[in-house]
């Protein structure tokens, strides 16, 4: 993927991993180290071969067991990066896994009140295996700064998906641009890159839970 790793580097990457499959909360459904090391590791990777993933403020929505979010903080230390997770047991492995990381803040919460807070302050959001297309650039487009960008994991599948430019489009974002890319053999991964152009109009995100449940869809109508 174009990325100089150090000795040093690849070897933190790889402790994190064997740090997460001995933890006993069941935070990865997979048990071997060689195809976390791919489907975790090296598929996070493969955002920071994207320009558009830059500082100074970096935040990984629904940050899960840490992937994106530490590999980005773990190489990239001159970006402050939140972890945003609403589930109390991954903050905790996240609060662990990053102790030595001075650049890494742990937010528990949900997007929805989160971006009551820090409305349009981050120069990039990451979205890793977080929720459907179209509720993912809902929930993330209000923490975007304009002339920011939201990074979207996903599979080749769900690149022409309309309801997600119909999304970006009522958010404030440019039409989804895909990224081939392919962390490990037989990967068949998109990474999407969205570019904020304009403010979120107010009423995004809508009350919590409300993204999920009633999607916004193109069908001509703006779901409330």
């Amino acid at each position: 993927m174009g990325l100089g790793l150090s000795v040093e580097q690849s070897g933190r990457l790889v402790a994190l991993v064997d740090r997460l499959l001995l933890e006993p909360q069941n935070l990865t459904a997979i048990e071997d180290v060689g195809e976390a090391v791919e489907r975790h590791l090296a598929d996070s990777l493969a955002g920071l071969a994207m320009v558009e993933l830059s500082g100074p403020r970096v935040l990984d929505l629904g940050s899960g067991g840490g992937f994106p979010g530490l590999v980005i903080a773990m190489l990239r230390p001159q970006i402050a990066v939140t972890l945003l997770e609403s589930e109390q047991r991954k903050c905790a492995w996240l609060t662990h896994a990053s102790a030595d990381l001075p650049n890494v803040r742990v937010v528990a919460d949900r997007s929805e009140s989160f971006a009551m807070r820090e409305r349009e302050t981050h120069t990039t959001v990451t979205a890793r295996a977080v929720a459907p297309l179209a509720p993912t650039i809902e929930l993330a487009a209000p923490l975007v700064a304009v002339g920011g960008h939201l990074l979207i994991w996903t599979s080749e599948s769900r690149v022409q998906d309309r309801d997600g430019a119909y999304a970006a489009r009522l958010v404030g974002f440019d039409p989804p641009v895909a990224h081939r890319v392919e962390p490990f053999p037989g990967a068949r991964r998109r990474i999407l890159v969205l570019h904020k152009r304009a403010q979120t109009p107010a009423r995004y995100p809508r009350r919590p839970g409300r993204a999920t449940a009633r999607p916004l869809v193109d069908n001509g109508s703006v779901m409330r």
